[in-house]
């Protein structure tokens, strides 16, 4: 299970990136981010990276990175994470990565997902999720919240990491 850290903040660069001899450097990307505080992080974005809604991220843009927080991360900075899930941000959709549980809490306690016939249970690839999300990594996307502990929500969209089960 997947500790799950994020960057939110602007497009500043993106640039090919060497990921050893076997690997093209075409495919891979390295995408400098800088939030408000000035603060930099570097994503090397893989072909397995998860783009939410496929959107094309361009320099400008702001987006929020999801990486592995238990992950070995090379002692540079600015820090260099390999990122799982990147999404560009938008005025009326929030998003989280995490881990969500049986009662589909998220594993740090702060949002509680309520399924509706009209929320969409997806793949990583875009076919139809037909198993219980529970205990499993996912993308939620989603709208207002419900004042509570923990914040509750019926999502518009949930994207099941089948590959980091």
């Amino acid at each position: 299970m997947a500790t799950f850290g994020f960057f939110s903040g602007v497009v500043t660069a993106i640039s090919n990136f060497w990921a050893g001899a076997e690997a093209p450097s075409e495919c891979y990307k390295l995408m400098s981010v800088q939030n408000m505080d000035g603060n930099m992080v570097n994503f090397v974005i893989t072909p397995t990276t998860y783009f939410v809604d496929h959107v094309m991220v361009n320099i400008g843009d702001p987006i929020t990175g999801f990486y592995d927080a238990n992950a070995p991360a090379p002692l540079i900075y600015p820090p260099q994470y390999r990122a799982l899930v990147m999404s560009k941000a938008s005025g009326n959709q929030n998003v989280k990565v995490d881990f969500f549980n049986s009662q589909l809490v998220s594993s740090d306690g702060t949002l509680k997902l309520n399924i509706s016939p009209l929320t969409q249970i997806i793949q990583e690839n875009g076919q139809a999720f037909t198993g219980n999300p529970a205990n499993k990594n996912l993308v939620v996307i989603y709208g207002t919240v419900k004042i509570g502990n923990p914040y509750q929500t019926v999502p518009y969209k949930i994207i099941v990491l089948c590959t980091l089960l």
